[in-house]
């Protein structure tokens, strides 16, 4: 049974598990974006994220931690100078995960596993004001009928308006 088994131990020792994982995670925070299989990915969001929320707080205690898990200076400078900027408003959901299908060779589930806000084309679509069918229709209905109505009403004003003025 796999009762309080948390997270995916990926047919790796504890220590080639946490090298992988050092490894993609600095490789993800230099390149933005790597290509992996979905279960790499998933354990290396848990892994990275909460990495990204202790870049946020600048001070010497928050670096040391990050580089013990990540052990390489040139990403912990990365990540406290280019991607704590940029997500410093956002709460979390530092990455996203796109699934890309399977690999040729032995049928692996593909994805690629990107920080969020580095993402030009995501960053560069304009974002359409999501309504369902169901509203839309009848939020159009109101459109219409108060148009149709202000329509009615300024019609009614302006005959009134030029009776008076004949008057």
């Amino acid at each position: 049974m796999r009762h309080n088994k948390k997270f995916n131990h990926l047919s790796r020792t504890a220590s080639h598990r946490a090298s992988m994982l050092a490894n993609m995670a600095c490789s993800l925070i230099r390149y933005k974006r790597i290509t992996t299989t979905v279960a790499k990915a998933k354990a290396l969001r848990k892994y990275v994220e909460p990495l990204v929320t202790k870049s946020k707080d600048d001070t010497t205690n928050s670096r040391r931690v990050v580089f013990s898990y990540l052990k390489d200076k040139e990403a912990v400078k990365e990540l406290f100078k280019e991607i704590s900027v940029k997500v410093a408003e956002r709460p979390g959901g530092y990455t996203r995960i796109i699934k890309l299908g399977t690999r040729q060779d032995d049928g692996a589930a593909m994805c690629f596993i990107e920080f969020v806000d580095f993402d030009e084309n995501m960053a560069k679509a304009v974002k359409k004001k999501s309504r369902t069918r169901r509203a839309g229709r009848r939020s159009g209905a109101k459109e219409q009928l108060s148009e149709e109505q202000e329509a009615v009403v300024e019609s009614t004003e302006s005959t009134e308006v030029a009776a008076e003025e004949t008057k």
